[in-house]
Parts: structure tokens; sequence; C-alpha cells
């Protein structure tokens, strides 16, 4: 019989995880902000989509026309669920890669996505994918893809490979991969406890399995416990590309664009002092411990002068998609925690505050009287989308036709969270993505969709939805037994729902 999972994880589902950056309204600024010409992007695909939730939310709430595939027939057939229920006419396969790229009804794409993907499969697969984009892929079109990264993954990897030789040889048979993944653990703990020259001569290595204990048991099976598992190199990455005459173009990572939180000051200036901008990637990746590139490529990386850099960015237009706080905005990088510049971040949040769009222009011109530039704004607006406290609007007209689309999805999501905290995203038409909100948000959304105002009103109706599963809220680490206890606590959290989160949520047009 033949093993249709090629040795990858399938027996298990994988997590309902969205992924911002395989929005393609976020290559603009990206590109952008690096000198490069944004292409135009109409057609797209995601190879290796997973439960489909990314390439839903983006299929709904854009008007770009997506395809992809993932291999496991039930992730796929959750991800056309989401499609028929949309209307965003997604088409969404369970085909193999080499199947895939051999259907004659596909489009050439301006953008294809693989997230994650490209570390867990095998040569010849990835060798595919490959010739999949030297074919498909348009002559500027972008790839973005994302892979765990050497050399940040180099003393982890042998450990690694002893807990899948564990859960291989040792597992027991018939107990299923999440058995076989805590044996696995719990044998790396009892290794380590032995103080082996191995911990000692990589002392985070302890630190790292103690992190991953407390992960999600079907993340850490698809992240860790595949056949293939193949951490790699931006160079070797860059020669893996070459086919497919494909550019490096910038990290798909926005806070990576900000050297002040990711480099000394000795290390920015030994950085500028090496002249391939390829090879300085490669020592990027040394000084910060890469673990995880999250990258784009464009077959034929075109510049812009300055003058029409400038005009471009803009044009670009960008809301406040979090709850003002009181305190200075922080963000972290590899270096750490850093706290933003108040005296140009503050008058920028000040004006945002109100969750209104506004182009970069505007933002210009409404605080250069306090001395900030240009090229601050549009450093500001860079970290604070990298951080999640902005996110790029799209045009009116298509907010407006796609939004009966992302209602749709919307309320099967928020129907879903009855019974379920799986997936913490609803689409925003005005983003052409997918924004976080949690399980009892969702909750009071869907209460208030039907027409419960008061936030006691939608305390009361999602107690009755739990309570009727048997679930108690958590506090402070205490379960909350009664009932008064527990609708005391929702009704808490429907008031600060309904003071910090609705407006946002109102002006992302998810309510």
């Amino acid at each position: 019989m033949s093993d249709w999972t090629s040795g990858y994880v399938a027996d298990i589902d994988y997590t309902y995880g969205y992924y911002t950056e395989l929005n393609p309204l976020r290559v603009k600024l990206a590109f952008l902000n690096s000198g490069l010409v944004s292409p135009e992007i109409g057609s797209a695909c995601e190879l290796g989509f997973g439960q489909g939730l990314s390439a839903n939310l983006h299929a709904a709430a854009s008007f770009v026309q997506w395809h992809g595939t993932d291999f496991n027939p039930s992730q796929a057939g959750f991800a056309q669920e989401l499609a028929t229920v949309s209307g965003s006419g997604a088409k969404l396969y369970d085909d193999a890669f080499a199947d895939f790229a051999s259907r004659p009804d596909l489009p050439d794409f301006d953008y294809i996505g693989i997230h994650g993907i490209w570390s867990w499969i095998s040569d010849d697969n990835r060798a595919v994918i490959v010739d999949f984009i030297k074919k498909k892929l348009k002559v500027g079109g972008v790839l973005y893809i994302s892979y765990n990264t050497l050399p940040g993954w180099a003393s982890f990897a042998p450990m690694r490979h002893l807990m899948t030789e564990h859960a291989e040889v040792l597992g027991a048979e018939g107990r299923g991969i999440i058995s076989r993944i805590d044996g696995a653990l719990d044998f790396a703990e009892k290794l380590i406890a032995t103080n082996p020259l191995f911990a000692r001569a990589n002392p985070q290595v302890a630190e790292r399995i103690q992190k991953i204990k407390g992960q999600n048991s079907h993340y850490l099976a698809h992240e860790y416990f595949n056949r293939d598992w193949h951490p790699m190199h931006f160079a070797t990455m860059a020669e893996c590309l070459e086919p497919a005459k494909l550019d490096y173009a910038c990290s798909a990572h926005y806070l990576d664009h900000l050297d002040a939180v990711n480099l000394t000051a000795e290390q920015q200036n030994f950085l500028n002092e090496i002249p391939d901008p390829m090879f300085k990637q490669s020592v990027r990746d040394f000084m910060v411990n890469q673990q995880f590139r999250r990258d784009y490529w464009v077959k034929g990386a075109r510049r812009l002068n300055t003058i029409e850099q400038a005009e471009a960015l803009r044009k670009q237009k960008y809301l406040l998609i979090t709850h003002r706080p009181d305190v200075s905005f922080k963000v972290t990088g590899s270096l750490g925690e850093a706290t933003l510049t108040d005296t140009v971040y503050n008058p920028i949040l000040d004006l945002l505050a109100d969750h209104q769009p506004k182009t970069i222009a505007q933002v210009e011109q409404a605080v250069k009287d306090k001395g900030i530039t240009l090229a601050q704004v549009v450093q500001a607006v860079v970290v604070l989308t990298g951080a999640g406290h902005l996110a790029g609007v799209q045009d009116g007209k298509v907010i407006a036709k796609v939004k009966a689309q992302t209602d749709k999805l919307n309320q099967t999501l928020m129907q879903k969270a009855r019974g379920s905290n799986d997936i913490s995203y609803l689409a925003s038409p005005v983003t052409g993505g997918g924004v976080t909100v949690g399980r009892f948000d969702q909750l009071f959304l869907l209460a208030l969709n039907e027409g419960k105002k008061q936030p006691t009103e939608q305390a009361q109706a999602v107690w009755q939805i739990i309570s009727a599963q048997g679930q108690r809220l958590i506090k402070e680490g205490r379960t909350l037994e009664s009932a008064e206890e527990n609708i005391a606590e929702l009704t808490a959290q429907a008031h600060t729902f309904a003071e910090k989160q609705l407006p946002i949520l109102k002006a992302l047009q998810i309510m």
C-alpha cells in the first residue's frame, strides 16, 4: 500500500493558525520601505495551507483569487467548507504538490505563499515546488516563504533527532502520535537530568525542552516529529530558489527592518562594511541566532527612485487595530524589549487613536509641526504594524464589495466558537485578512448580532452556552464554580469588550 503522507504527520490535524504575513496587502509596505516596486496582486496561491484559515480569510476579505492545496483531506475539507460559506470562490484542493503542479486549470500567479511547510518536506517535494514557482509565478510576482533556519536550530537538531527516534523505536504501537510525543519529551527531560556533556556544551537545549513541553501537542507533532525536518541556511535557500529566477527582496517580518531592536551598534557597523547583500543576510542570521525566517522573494526586483518611493509610501493607508494604552508602546526584537520613542510615537498614536484609516501623507502633515519627518513616520508605521498595532487598509470600493463575504464567514466562525476555542480569528474587509478575536469576544459579538445590546445580556447568553457544556471560567488560577461567579466575571469581560474591543471591531467592519 502506498504511503500518501510521504513521512508527514497526518494522523492528527494541524492547528487552526492564521499567519498575517501571508496577507498579500502586507507586501506593499515591506517592498516600498525597501525601495522596491510592489506588484498589484490579483491571483494568489498557498501551498500547504493546513486548515486553510489564512487562505479563506484572505480570499473572503479581498478581490484576490486564491488557489491552494494541502494534501491532508480532512484539512482540505474544512478549508473547502469555509470557502463555500463565504462565497469567495477560493479553489482549495487536497492534491500532493506534484499533482497540484500538473493541474491544467491553474492560472499564473502574482503571489505564492508557503508558510513553514518547506522545512518539513522531502528534497523531491522541494524540487517540485521550485519548478512550480518557476512556471507559475508571473514576472514581477512575489514569493512569501518561511522556514526553520540555521544557525538558530543547530544546537537543538541532535536532540530533535533523538526524540523522533525515541518516538519511532520506543513509542508504544497503537497509542498514537500524542502519546509517543509525550514519551519522547519525558525521555529527553530525564536525559538532560543526567547532565550529559552535550547539554553542558549546549545549555539552551534544556530550556527549549521545558518550553516545548507547554506547547500544543498537535503543533509539536507537525513541528518536530515529521520524517523530514530540514532547517536551512539563508544561502542554501537562495541556491534552491535560483532556478526559479528569484531575487531576495526583504523580510516579511516587519520588525526585522528595525536594526535598533535587533542589532548592537557594533554589529550594525560590522554589517554595513559587507558589500554583498546576500552574504550580509547570512552574517545577520549569526548575529541574531536566527531560528525562523519569513522572507519575500521576487521574480525580477525593480528599484524605485527616491521620489517614486516617497510618493508611493504617502499613499499607503493604515489604522490602529489595538486599544491605545496610556503608557508607552514596547516592541521586542532580538536584543529584547525596547520602549518606543515617545516624542515620535505618541503624536502618531494620538492621531490614530480614533481607529479611522489615515494615509501616511495625512499622518506626515499632522505631525510635521512636531519635527517628525516622513522617514520617521514610515519607520513608525513599519514598527507598529510589525508589532500588531496597525494594519494596512484596502481601497474603499474593495471593502464595500467583499463585506458580504466576510460577514458570512465570520458568522460561521462565531457559531463554531460556541463549542470550541480552536479559532481565534475573524475576517476584516478593511485589512484584507484576519484579526485576532478570542472565543468570548466572538460569543459577545454573536449575542450582539442576536439583538442583545447590553453587556449583562451578552454575559447571560454566553453563560448559557458554556454552562450547557459543563464549562467554567478560570480567574487568577482558580476555577469559578458557581453560576453567580461565572456570570459576574463574564459581565466584567463584556463591559471591557464593549469599551475597548467593540469600537475597533466596528472600525474593522467586523461588526
